[in-house]
């Protein structure tokens, strides 16, 4: 077998690690198997691509090669140590931006190489140079509207710059401008190919990439962290197609796929479409009221929820942002834990756009190792609030507002939410009466079963703990003992 039959295979095989990555992580019981599966496909399309290298470049060149990956696996173990798990949506938004520069840099080699040895000396020639240069220019484009959006999101995410919205005249008109130059400057170069063309898309890209993302709010943010998943797929799909590169190809595809049906899912979870979320965030139109208190509330302390839970049948725990800020994980679950204990159901309702992107929420309460099976998506628990004892909001906020539902003139109105209010009692998290990411007040907090619960919430949550009656058998554990045995 030859090298080249041997990496045509190995691609083969890489590709198919990675379609059981995307298997594996759809599943919390099988993530792990997904993400080996992910590691395993990466590495053996590593291999591969330096062992086909080593038969066209000198030496040199691959020792080079070998030098880079190492470097770059370093800085990725080193980083992979050190972030924290609030910190992991603005760490995949810089990775995006890898992903976009990189596409960037691949289209201009392209473009260069072609022009510097002239199309008949290089593997593009004839009908096949005006294909090559539109997968030139349409690489360099995607690519640089995913760095600038990635870098803007970045810069979002870790509070650099306000969440938000940037509102400029005529901002949807520049969008459609710069998409209808984009078409055009694309004709021409393909017909016409010249240096001031590339440079002129570079920067137009960059600049939508730029303007795309700031002009979206952040109530969207988990939108966008997938939406920018999706276009660097497609930059890595087109950067296959400069490279000559099948499994590239197939790789960027199944990101681009996966990451815009993931667009899809978050937007039919916040009732939008994709498009009303490019045009914009959340509480762009909000009445100028829209943010101020709507009546009084009520202050409780941690003695009292203590005492709250400790009576309850059943406790359900929706987790938000603040959840993550606080990182009040451990302690959640050690809550659950002890709850659990005394015989008291607990379990838990997670928005799919809860936290800054999809399945933040998830990921925190599998590194603090709360069980699987009481992790429920809203769809699954929607149904019991109404028959639950306590709800513990803990840094949620626009994913458990009323006014979705009952404010036709909210700026989230028919956006799906956990109907947490439907609960005995509900007692919210948070540090204050300020509004949440998205800007919108939470009529939530002014309602006679709500109780306001101010400060860190994981010094919150460690308070119920330490007030937390000592001992065993709560409400249900007390029924299942006078209860007869079946049979």
């Amino acid at each position: 077998m030859t090298a080249t039959t041997a990496s045509h295979a190995a691609d083969l095989v890489a590709a198919l690690l990675f379609v059981l990555s995307l298997a594996g992580l759809s599943q919390h019981r099988t993530s792990r198997a997904g993400v080996a599966y992910g590691i395993a496909g990466m590495a053996l399309a590593l291999v591969a691509t330096v062992v086909v290298a080593a038969q066209d470049v000198s030496a040199g060149v691959v020792a080079l090669i070998v030098l880079a990956m190492a470097l770059g696996g370093a800085a990725g173990l080193w980083r992979a140590r050190r972030v924290e798990m609030t910190q992991m949506p603005e760490l995949i938004a810089v990775l995006h931006s890898f992903v976009g520069l990189a596409a960037v840099l691949v289209g201009w080699n392209g473009y260069l190489e072609v022009e510097s040895h002239g199309a008949a000396q290089t593997r593009v020639a004839g009908e096949l140079l005006g294909i090559h240069h539109a997968e030139v220019f349409i690489g360099v484009f995607i690519g640089a509207v995913t760095f600038t959006g990635s870098v803007v999101a970045y810069l979002k995410l870790s509070a650099r710059i306000a969440s938000r919205p940037l509102v400029l005249p005529g901002k949807n008109a520049l969008n459609v401008t710069a998409l209808a130059a984009f078409a055009v400057l694309t004709a021409w170069f393909t017909a016409a190919p010249g240096l001031g063309l590339m440079i002129a898309v570079t920067v137009l890209a960059l600049a939508l990439g730029w303007h795309l993302v700031a002009s979206i709010g952040g109530g969207d943010m988990p939108v966008v962290v997938s939406m920018l998943n999706s276009y660097s797929g497609w930059a890595a799909a087109a950067a296959g197609f400069l490279l000559d590169n099948d499994l590239l190809i197939v790789t960027g595809a199944l990101v681009g796929s996966s990451g815009a049906y993931l667009s899809y899912i978050m937007c039919r979870a916040m009732n939008r479409s994709f498009l009303s979320v490019i045009a914009g965030g959340f509480g762009i139109e909000a009445p100028s009221g829209a943010a101020q208190e709507q009546g009084e509330h009520r202050e409780v302390r941690a003695e009292e929820v203590a005492a709250l839970l400790a009576a309850a049948r059943s406790v359900v725990i929706t987790p938000g942002y603040g959840m993550a800020v606080a990182q009040a994980q451990h302690p959640v679950a050690e809550l659950t834990r002890r709850l659990r204990e005394r015989g008291i159901e607990v379990r838990f309702g997670v928005h799919p756009v809860a936290g800054r992107l999809p399945g933040h929420m998830n990921v925190l309460l599998a590194e603090a190792k709360v069980p699987y099976d009481i992790v429920l998506e809203m769809d699954e628990i929607n149904d019991d609030l109404a028959a639950t004892s306590v709800v513990l909001v803990i840094g949620a906020n626009d994913t458990v507002n009323p006014a979705a539902m009952d404010d036709p003139a909210s700026p989230i109105a028919g956006m799906p939410v956990l109907r947490v209010w439907e609960a005995e009692q509900v007692v919210v998290f948070k540090r204050s009466m300020a509004s949440g990411y998205a800007g919108v007040q939470n009529p939530l907090f002014f309602r006679e079963n709500t109780g306001m619960l101010f400060g860190d919430a994981k010094q919150s949550v460690e308070a119920i703990l330490q007030a937390l009656p000592e001992g065993h058998g709560g409400p249900a554990s007390a029924v299942r003992q006078t209860t007869p045995a079946a049979g």
